[in-house]
C-alpha cells in the first residue's frame, strides 16, 4: 500500500509542476500497473477498475493542490501586519486537516499503532501564534518537497519516514491550531 501511495503521489507532484503530456501519460500508466500490482500483492487478482484508479488519481491530485494553495494562503497571512483572522485560520487548519487526513490515507502513510507517542508537533496553549502556523506550514512544506514525493522513482525508507511523520504532524497540528482559533472567534 506504501509503495502505491508513493507512486499515487509522485505522479500528483509531477502534475503540479507542470510535467509535459508525455510524461503525464507515462506517470498514469505507472500508477495504473502500481495499482494492479498493489491489488494482486493484497490477494486480490481481480482486474482494477480504471474509473477507480481515476478517480482516486484525481482526489489525490485535488487534495495536493488544495493544500498547497492552503499552505499558500496562511503564508500570506503571516507575513501581513493585521491582527490574526481567526475564522480563516480556523477554516484553513480544518481543511488542511481533512485533506492530510484523507492522503495519510490514500497514500498508506498512516500513523504506525505503537503505544508511543510523538509530541515534536504540539502547539502552545492560547491563541495560534504565527510560530505555530510557521511550523504548519514547515511541515507541509517538508511534506512536499521530500524525495519520495518531489523525485519520481525515488526509494528511500528513511524519506518515506519522513514523509509519514510530517503528513502526521500536518494532521496533528492543523487540529490543534483550528481548537484554538475556533476559542477565539467567540
Amino acid at each position: 500500500m506504501l509503495l502505491i501511495g508513493c507512486w499515487l503521489f509522485l505522479s500528483v507532484a509531477a502534475l503540479a509542476q507542470g510535467v509535459g503530456n508525455a510524461a503525464k501519460v507515462r506517470m498514469q500508466e505507472m500508477d495504473r500497473r502500481e495499482l494492479q500490482l498493489s491489488d494482486v500483492s493484497r490477494g486480490k487478482h481481480m482486474e482494477a477498475d480504471p474509473r477507480r484508479e481515476r478517480a482516486l488519481m484525481d482526489q489525490v491530485n485535488e487534495d495536493f493542490q488544495r493544500l498547497l494553495k492552503l499552505h499558500n494562503q496562511i503564508v500570506r497571512a503571516i507575513t501581513r501586519d493585521d491582527p490574526p483572522d481567526y475564522q480563516f485560520i480556523s477554516d484553513a487548519t480544518d481543511e488542511i486537516k481533512k485533506r492530510a487526513t484523507r492522503l495519510q490515507s490514500t497514500l498508506g502513510l498512516h500513523k504506525p499503532e505503537t503505544a508511543e507517542t510523538r509530541r515534536e508537533g504540539q502547539v502552545m496553549a492560547g491563541q495560534p501564534a504565527k510560530d505555530d502556523l510557521i511550523a504548519l506550514c514547515r511541515k507541509i512544506e517538508s511534506f512536499i518537497t521530500n524525495p519520495i514525493i518531489e523525485t519520481p522513482g525515488t526509494v528511500d525508507a528513511q524519506q518515506l519516514e519522513r514523509a509519514r511523520r510530517d503528513l502526521e504532524d500536518v494532521v496533528e497540528l492543523s487540529g490543534a491550531i483550528k481548537k484554538r482559533a475556533e476559542k477565539q472567534k467567540h
